[in-house]
């Protein structure tokens, strides 16, 4: 069963609102721009939104090489510039080391006044290391199916797909056909993408999506029906995997297990 690309989301510093595009171009990293940036605490930890859920008010804006930044307020101010890489760091992600070097400038005094806590920027040496899973896991999906059975599930309207922070979102398929996907490749586009797993769901998905405040028990919604589905990780939405072709993916592209 084939499908077809509706959106393509990402955010060039983990943890800030996302951004939508009409086409990405796929590189065995991923998208090079995704998650380029991330934060760390002053205790050197990764900071994501369930400890400042409020910075998906941000956007931001890199180019290619993360060698240029620019980041828009919830108050319309910008912080834009060259990136000026100052000291190394090392950080866990999630027992994954990903080295990096924190950006030097007004980038982190505005994400920290905003979050309400000490923050500093850091880019990450690699391109795909700022993905939980690293480059082999820089592809994610989710379905429209999946996403109306999840409402249907939780008694709601709609559910909106930016909960979940996935790169792709598809349609044309029924509810949780990506579920059938992993361990297989699948064609995007001019891309090929090998789906590795399940991507299992955090407390980050209850919050809004443009205001980062819980809203939303999608866990629990989750976890009522879909306790019983096979997976490595627990509260399976949507399916992960890296890219095994390298190739532009549209809005309007084919998906198709192959």
């Amino acid at each position: 069963m084939s499908g077809v690309v509706t959106a393509i989301s990402y955010a060039p510093v983990k943890g800030l609102g996302l951004r939508q595009f009409d086409e990405v171009e796929l590189e065995l990293a991923g998208v090079r721009e995704n998650r380029r940036f991330y934060l760390i605490g002053e205790d050197g930890r990764l900071v994501n939104g369930k400890t400042a859920g409020r910075l998906v008010r941000v956007s931001a804006t890199a180019d290619h090489d993360g060698t240029q930044l620019a980041l828009r307020l919830p108050d319309g101010a910008k912080v834009d510039g060259p990136v000026e890489l100052g000291s190394p760091v090392e950080t866990n992600f999630y027992g994954r080391p990903v080295t990096g070097r924190i950006v030097a400038g007004p980038y982190g005094d505005a994400l920290s006044e905003l979050a309400g806590q000490p923050l500093e920027l850091v880019r990450a040496d690699e391109p795909g290391d700022g993905s939980d899973r690293g480059a082999e896991g820089s592809i994610s999906v989710v379905s429209a199916g999946s996403l109306e059975e999840l409402a249907r599930q939780a008694g709601e309207e709609r559910i909106d797909a930016r909960r979940f922070r996935m790169l792709f979102e598809i349609e044309g398929v029924e509810p949780h056909a990506e579920d059938r996907w992993a361990g297989r490749r699948v064609a995007f586009g001019d891309a090929v993408v090998r789906l590795h797993g399940l991507v299992g769901r955090c407390l980050i998905t209850a919050q809004d999506p443009d205001t980062g405040l819980k809203s939303l028990d999608t866990l629990r919604v989750i976890k009522g029906y879909r306790s019983d589905v096979e997976t490595d990780e627990p509260l399976p939405f949507g399916a992960w995997g890296g890219v095994e072709q390298p190739g532009r993916v549209r809005v309007g592209d084919t998906v198709e297990p192959l």
